[in-house]
């Protein structure tokens, strides 16, 4: 079963609040993005200077540890979500408090090189789910935070708020490319 995930989502599929997310993603080919900035994010990532990893750019902001790890436990919730909904369970999906989360991450103990090694692991892990669900499934709506959320919208999600991230990174931490 192949899907090409090569159609935005419409508005009525997503909470207005994750047009921040989505408008960022500058291709229709979703799948296609995912795997090109796999690569991509992970070289970017390993070539941010050791010293950068435990900066923060303001006091009780992230450091860029706890930022990247934020990134993969959305990608994680995100890719639950598009799981759950992809096949049928219309159970309405809680929402999370990224902010109750952060103290759980021992950023501390944390290697960039486990981070990296982390996203590239979710990341394969997504693509192969959303490779894999079906165009009517892509489509399917079930509910989360409280919203309506397809799968496709997700997807589109999980690419964006990684370019949010990518964008916080140059613009806040200065690890300019």
């Amino acid at each position: 079963m192949s899907n090409h995930l090569t159609n935005r989502p419409k508005k009525n599929e997503y909470n207005p609040y994750y047009e921040t997310y989505i408008g960022l993603v500058p291709t229709e080919n979703i799948l296609e993005h995912l795997e090109i900035t796999k690569l991509a994010t992970g070289a970017y990532l390993q070539s941010i200077p050791a010293d950068k990893w435990d900066f923060r750019y303001a006091e009780g902001k992230w450091s860029l540890k706890e930022s990247w790890i934020h990134v993969l436990d959305t990608e994680r919730i995100f890719a639950y979500r598009a799981l759950r909904i992809s096949r049928g369970d219309a159970t309405p999906l809680s929402g999370f408090d990224q902010n109750e989360y952060v103290p759980f991450y021992n950023a501390n103990h944390r290697t960039a090189a486990s981070i990296i090694e982390e996203y590239e692991a979710v990341r394969m892990a997504t693509i192969s789910l959303l490779k894999n669900i079906d165009n009517a499934a892509l489509r399917r709506l079930g509910t989360a935070s409280d919203s309506p959320i397809s799968v496709r919208a997700l997807a589109y999600m999980i690419a964006g708020h990684e370019l949010h991230h990518l964008n916080l990174t140059r613009e806040r931490y200065g690890v300019i490319e």
